[in-house]
């Protein structure tokens, strides 16, 4: 009888992945049988199944949310290489469906859709949005820690070689965008969704700008002014609980940055989120928008598990409509940036932290939780490797009578040197004496 039963699941297993060409793999089931999809290779991971409802899930009815969910449940878990396990789920969700599986995925999407609306509101309105980041972002920042670094940005970085620290790649990618604002001493800086202060101060201590953060989350928003304050740069620096919506109408900036914020926008507000950057910013400003985009031929999943359990609301858009909503407000497109590589390799790191300090994390937030970001950090750095996601840094120019106040060329984005860093109390005065100096001066060429 034993037998019979598994000779009955080899049998579905092969069928199901007759034509499934990745890396090998195993599946081992709740009672101990284990199946290989190769008889040569030693499989790179192996699929644990907890339950027979959970095999169902694995072969009958795939897709992100239902496999997501066996996997934060517990019902299905990886053991070995967690980033080839996603070979395997893009395979199960390209074969047919039929037309019952396709009904209710829809029918769960549409109700998913509508209890969020109901629930919160408009999408992309500002109370939904200001709770979506709260969702995603108001953990303790203690979690983060570990797994970011003492950086502690949370983005794509930069990655002089594949063999960079974190640490290193981080505070590269800070430097890079700097010099692609070109800052100087006294431009006064905005940057928009500042996560914990990083870049504000970076920006301040390395490139003596008087630099001004925003963000929707509290947490952020707290551990940014304590960091600020505990390098003693309260003159210089900020970061404020505020809605890009909300900048007042009279402030002004030589240089923004939006850094990992763009993703939280949404398509219907992309003309207004540009239009907002180029009021705030002075003739001849410069706009640097980094943000995850999607590729134009990538599939749009309805059924979305990041959607749900990560980024409740989370739009991406591709790099044409970027480039499109930014130059209908009468930015010009100075360059165009495409990192994809550089987050895999961020990803890969954040998975390797996540997984090194497991049992500290979980004891600040549920397993679940846990899990939760695990698969999210893993199945984004799949998704940036087959290219369905890139990562582009769009630099906007604000023209003055044809001026850009670009450099010609790019070498000095990728140069090693930069300023030199300064703790001193009178040459930070003197930067904000500079600074007003060039607020008048802006105020008398616009008058």
């Amino acid at each position: 009888m034993a037998d019979s039963v598994q000779t009955r699941r080899a049998a579905a297993l092969r069928s199901v992945f007759r034509d499934y060409h990745g890396p090998a793999f195993s599946i081992r089931l709740w009672d101990g049988w284990q199946w290989s999809s190769s008889a040569d290779e030693r499989p790179s991971c192996t699929i644990v199944v907890a339950t027979p409802d959970a095999l169902t899930t694995l072969i009958a009815r795939p897709n992100e949310v239902t496999l997501g969910e066996a996997y934060i449940h517990g019902d299905l878990d990886v053991e070995g290489d967690i980033f080839s396990v996603f070979e395997v789920a893009g395979y199960l969700f390209s074969r047919p469906k039929g037309l019952k599986q396709c009904t209710l995925e829809k029918l769960g999407s549409v109700a998913y859709v509508v209890g969020q609306r109901l629930k919160h509101g408009a999408l992309n309105s500002k109370n939904r949005d200001r709770l979506s980041i709260a969702y995603h972002y108001d953990l303790p920042a203690e979690f983060f820690e570990p797994w970011l670094g003492p950086t502690m940005v949370y983005s794509c970085a930069y990655f002089r070689d594949s063999a960079d620290s974190l640490e290193a790649a981080q505070t590269q990618k800070l430097d890079l965008i700097c010099r692609k604002l070109g800052l100087q001493p006294g431009d006064r800086f905005l940057d928009i969704g500042c996560g914990w202060g990083s870049l504000v101060l970076h920006a301040a201590k390395r490139w003596h700008v008087h630099a001004d953060g925003i963000t929707l989350s509290q947490r952020q928003a707290e551990v940014g002014r304590r960091r600020i304050a505990q390098s003693q740069l309260e003159d210089c620096c900020s970061v404020e609980l505020l809605d890009y919506r909300d900048l007042k109408e009279t402030e002004s900036y030589d240089k923004i940055a939006s850094i990992g914020m763009f993703e939280h926008v949404g398509r219907k507000n992309l003309q207004g989120y540009f239009g907002i950057a180029k009021r705030l910013l002075r003739p001849g400003g410069l706009f640097l928008n980094h943000g995850i985009a999607r590729s134009a031929t990538s599939p749009i999943r309805e059924n979305s598990f990041i959607r749900r359990y990560v980024f409740p609301d989370g739009r991406l858009v591709t790099i044409s409509e970027t480039i499109a909503a930014a130059e209908s407000q009468g930015f010009e497109v100075r360059d165009v940036e495409n990192l994809r590589e550089h987050y895999e390799l961020t990803l890969r790191r954040w998975v390797d932290g996540l997984e090194r300090n497991a049992d500290s994390l979980i004891r600040m937030v549920s397993t679940m939780k846990y899990r939760i970001w695990l698969l999210y950090a893993a199945g984004c750095a799949a998704a940036f490797r087959r290219g369905d996601l890139t990562v582009q840094q769009v630099l906007l120019s604000r023209r003055d009578r044809g001026r850009s106040r670009i450099p010609l060329t790019r070498e000095k984005w990728y140069a090693h040197d930069g300023p030199q860093q300064t703790s001193d109390r009178a040459t930070t005065d003197e930067r904000l004496t500079t600074a007003g100096y060039r607020d008048s001066r802006v105020t008398e060429s616009r008058n």
